[in-house]
């Protein structure tokens, strides 16, 4: 639609206040099979243990479950999906769309009216179901190019993503993708943590886990105009494994000269794109 009205969705602990009285229900619609509606039954009953205490939770799913993400669809699509195909769209003036991946979901809208309505009303839903949105996170956003009045544009997250507005190389408008920050953050203090943990273990070992952490990380993150944020994550990763192996005992400091030497003997996969808008993989 180019630019429209965007509600970005963030439902607050969502796997941990689901009500399972009604996710039973929904189960149930959909399952006939009562051995495999007593398997799920046995899953929600089960303990989730913190700081070495058993607790049974009254609501939510089993944290960390195999079962949990497929029942949180299940939810969901009750929640969310068939409503705003069924009643939503019927009652918009303009045109408008929903895209939703496990409890990240968006939706547009080419009339402000009709996302105002919208948003207006979805606290609404999603607390029949016992559900909370996020006062904050969940907000609404205008997503435009930069016009001629000077109006910043807005940008949304969706997936990880920091979704914005931008110039081609010919010059038209399209909209790009970035690590969001907080993702980023994310994977830093991830990465930090992890260095600092593991600086007695064998540097070749190290080496070797740390590059499996990159190529992760650009499998995912890899797309087209992210490369200064692979960039960035690249460097960050290397000063903070430098940082950590200077610290393995007082006599190891490190200087830059014996880093660019330990760096040149162990390389860090550099950062790459791995999904191109052009259908194949492309190397900065």
């Amino acid at each position: 639609m180019g630019r429209c009205w965007m509600i970005e969705i963030d439902i607050q602990s969502f796997f941990d206040t689901m009500d399972k009285a009604v996710l039973r229900e929904i189960v149930k619609q959909r399952v006939s099979d009562g051995v495999i509606n007593r398997l799920i039954g046995k899953w929600l009953k089960a303990g989730v243990m913190e700081e070495g205490r058993i607790g049974y939770p009254e609501a939510g799913t089993p944290q960390g479950g195999v079962i949990s993400p497929l029942l949180a669809n299940m939810y969901l699509h009750d929640v969310l999906d068939e409503w705003f195909e069924e009643t939503v769209k019927g009652h918009m003036k303009g045109k408008c769309f929903m895209i939703r991946f496990a409890d990240d979901a968006i939706l547009g809208f080419s009339m402000e009216s009709d996302a105002r309505k919208v948003l207006e009303v979805l606290p609404k839903r999603f607390a029949k179901y016992g559900l909370k949105l996020h006062p904050e996170k969940t907000r609404l956003v205008h997503f435009k190019p930069q016009g001629k009045d000077g109006e910043r544009p807005g940008t949304f997250d969706f997936l990880g993503f920091t979704h914005y507005w931008g110039k081609s190389r010919q010059g038209h408008a399209v909209v790009k993708r970035k690590t969001a920050k907080d993702r980023l953050k994310r994977s830093m203090r991830k990465v930090y943590q992890w260095c600092k943990r593991n600086r007695h273990v064998k540097v070749k070992e190290q080496h070797r886990q740390l590059c499996l952490k990159l190529r992760g990380h650009y499998n995912y993150y890899g797309i087209t105009g992210n490369l200064k944020m692979l960039r960035t994550f690249y460097l960050e990763v290397k000063k903070t494994w430098i940082k950590w192996l200077g610290r393995r005992s007082q006599k190891s400091y490190i200087n830059w000269e014996k880093a660019e030497n330990l760096l040149s003997h162990y390389v860090l996969p550099p950062a790459r794109i791995y999904h191109s808008y052009c259908g194949s993989s492309a190397k900065p």
